[in-house]
């Protein structure tokens, strides 16, 4: 009996042991698997070097992408290989004695804008800057420095003086009466500047961003015209921030074309690229010290457009937090940590795992923010995405945090990877809403030269194109159009200009988001 009551406590202490055991694993257990679900696919493999192997349908769509920009060319072409273009505006700027014959029309119509040619030329630069050795090894890096130079080629006529910018080429009113090629344009093409008694910042600012910025891209190929384009940036800037008015204050009708929304985003990118590109503490100063706070709206996430750059202000600053600023101040540092927590909200936004994601977002999985050029903010925010996912791998961060749930690179980009596939096809019209890739695409662009054949005669009046229920006669390559309705659908008619128009400032950002995607590699940690 005393041994069998001693088998009982043996066996309860035993039980009770057991229990204690199996509680503990279960904890454990709780434990891994939560963190599993807070964590993202932290694990961070090795830092990737030189282009790898290449995803073809990026790169394809690459080649397709680049060609809108030479449908797209003003002036007297060179190496022409769009069969049904031709030269054109050989007289823009004639009558104040400067040649802007360069330079490119920024939609389907013929109007050159400075501000979005600008902020394309920005765009490219970055691209080039962070990707080059992508594009070179699917041997596109050529097209996109030919592209690059016809914009700034036409900036640096633009700019004839310290205080002087010439904004606009042509009457949009007047442009708009029309449907015509633009080699059959014969209507006066007037001319709009900017200067001390008619300022406009933004344009100024962002005209200044788009030199700097192809000063770092040609310093290694041509010097020369690389330190001209960074003495332009550095005036521009200077009249930009000297003379503080938004240029649809001073041209009030430019506001039903591309109004802006204010300037002091355009002043701190600006800022920002003559930092990159000239080392000047003042530059670093000016975006963190001096007017960070008053700005950049630090901690708020924005989208990146035309308009607004402070999203990709945030995202190119963040590099510096990364990689270390050289000989920066605790106040400067400060700033920088702002910038890059800020872009990580911004990250937080994109992610459709993330606590704090944008609920605005298509059933097929497109973010969507605005019916006019659906597609422009979906394709700017994957391309900060991606550069913010190779940040974070040249810089071996692993991770950041989304309020407590962990998200790594690799997110990063396979978001950005489902917009671009969304775009090229995997959509629920099956359409891909780049011209000229895939099978099925677009076939009404709202575009006067690729509406029209090059043999018609239509003189200002050739509405019959615009209005005629065929395919174009002529393919814009390239052409990124508005893309699709909340509700995932695409009308394809040419008089739906919403859907249907594309811009060259969308192409930008999609060539930087493809230049992206075709492989993964580690970008330089200095522009210098």
């Amino acid at each position: 009996m005393t041994e069998l009551m001693g088998a009982g406590k043996y066996t309860k202490g035993c039980t009770r042991w057991l229990i204690v055991l199996v509680v503990a694993a279960l904890v454990v257990t709780a434990i891994v698997l939560g963190l599993r679900k807070k964590a993202h696919h932290s694990d961070m493999g090795p830092v990737p070097g030189p282009p790898g192997a290449i995803t073809q349908k990026y790169s394809d769509a690459l080649s397709v992408a680049l060609q809108f920009f030479q449908v797209q060319k003003s002036g007297k072409l060179v190496n022409n290989k769009i069969s049904w273009r031709g030269d054109s505006a050989l007289s823009d700027g004639s009558e104040d004695g400067l040649d802007l014959s360069k330079g490119m029309y920024d939609a389907g119509d013929h109007i050159k804008f400075g501000l979005p040619m600008a902020f394309t030329a920005t765009v490219m630069s970055w691209t080039i800057l962070e990707y080059g050795d992508q594009m070179s090894a699917v041997n596109q890096l050529d097209s996109a420095l030919d592209s690059l130079k016809w914009i700034t080629d036409y900036l640096i006529n633009a700019h004839p003086s310290d205080s002087v910018l010439y904004i606009q080429v042509g009457d949009p009113d007047l442009d708009h009466q029309c449907w015509q090629r633009p080699e059959e344009m014969t209507e006066k093409r007037p001319l709009l500047q900017i200067n001390k008694k008619n300022p406009g910042t933004e344009v100024a600012a962002e005209t200044a961003a788009a030199m700097a910025a192809a000063s770092l891209v040609f310093k290694s190929i041509n010097s020369s015209y690389s330190d001209l384009l960074l003495q332009h940036a550095q005036k521009l800037f200077t009249f930009a921030d000297d003379h503080k008015v938004s240029y649809t204050s001073s041209f009030p009708k430019l506001e039903k074309f591309y109004n802006s929304t204010g300037f002091g985003d355009e002043l701190l990118w600006a800022a920002s690229w003559l930092y990159h590109a000239t080392g000047d503490q003042f530059y670093l100063s000016y975006v963190t010290v001096q007017n960070g706070q008053s700005y950049a709206d630090w901690g708020r996430p924005t989208w990146f457009s035309w308009d607004d750059k402070r999203s990709g202000t945030q995202v190119l600053l963040s590099r510096l937090n990364l990689f270390g600023a050289k000989q920066s101040t605790n106040a400067e540092n400060k700033g920088l940590q702002m910038y890059r927590k800020t872009s990580e909200a911004i990250m937080c936004g994109l992610l459709p795992d993330s606590p704090t994601s944008t609920s605005s977002r298509t059933d097929g999985g497109l973010l969507w923010i605005d019916q006019w050029n659906a597609l422009q903010h979906p394709v700017a925010a994957s391309f900060l995405a991606v550069l913010y996912s190779d940040y974070m791998l040249t810089s071996r961060t692993p991770s950041f945090s989304c309020n407590g749930v962990t998200f790594s690179s690799s997110d990063l980009r396979k978001f950005a990877m489902s917009q671009a596939d969304y775009i090229l096809g995997n959509n629920p019209m099956g359409i891909s809403y780049l011209v000229g890739y895939g099978d099925k695409y677009p076939q009404q662009v709202h575009h006067r030269g690729a509406s029209i054949p090059a043999s018609a005669n239509t003189g200002c009046k050739g509405f019959e194109w615009l209005k005629s229920p065929n395919p174009n006669p002529n393919v814009a390559v390239g052409a990124l159009v508005g893309g699709p309705f909340k509700n995932d659908s695409y009308i394809d008619n040419r008089n739906n200009s919403m859907q249907s128009e594309p811009t060259t400032y969308n192409s930008a950002v999609l060539v930087g988001l493809l230049s992206g995607l075709i492989t993964t590699s580690s970008v330089v940690r200095s522009f210098n």
